[in-house]
């Protein structure tokens, strides 16, 4: 996935790396996200959890792989539930600079096709987006 942001590279890295940033805008509508860890550092724990407003929570959680300030962040991906949790994703997230815009670039490996025909039939696509757009109004804020 990609899309363009309207704000330089500083403040979307921000909005991706600081606890109380990514609680207000990771998840799709209708979601509230609590961050539970977010350890900032190569072999660094991430654990995150959305909270539907059905009562229903979807857990996530990685480990940080690789970091350039501003640049990348690279992240194992895990849905912390019963029958998903052997599947482990690989995601990259690649900030490109534009000026006063951002292109984010956001490339996951799920390892499988059947990973990839699941996370497709869970509404993945359609929660990314929707989490995206959070961002995106996240980023009027800085």
């Amino acid at each position: 996935m990609k899309r363009v942001f309207d704000a330089p590279r500083p403040p979307v890295w921000r909005a991706l790396t600081e606890a109380d940033r990514v609680a207000r805008w990771w998840g799709p509508h209708r979601h509230a996200t609590t961050v539970e860890e977010l350890d900032l550092r190569v072999g660094g724990a991430w654990r995150f959890t959305n909270h539907g407003s059905d009562g229903q929570s979807f857990p996530f959680r990685g480990t940080y792989e690789e970091i350039v300030p501003i640049e990348k962040l690279a992240y194992t991906f895990i849905i912390d539930q019963d029958g998903m949790r052997h599947q482990v994703g690989h995601v990259t997230d690649l900030l490109e600079d534009l000026g006063t815009r951002t292109r984010l670039r956001d490339i996951m490996h799920l390892g499988s096709v059947e990973a990839l025909e699941g996370a497709l039939a869970s509404g993945m696509v359609e929660g990314a987006l929707e989490t995206w757009a959070r961002l995106a109004i996240e980023l009027t804020h800085d």
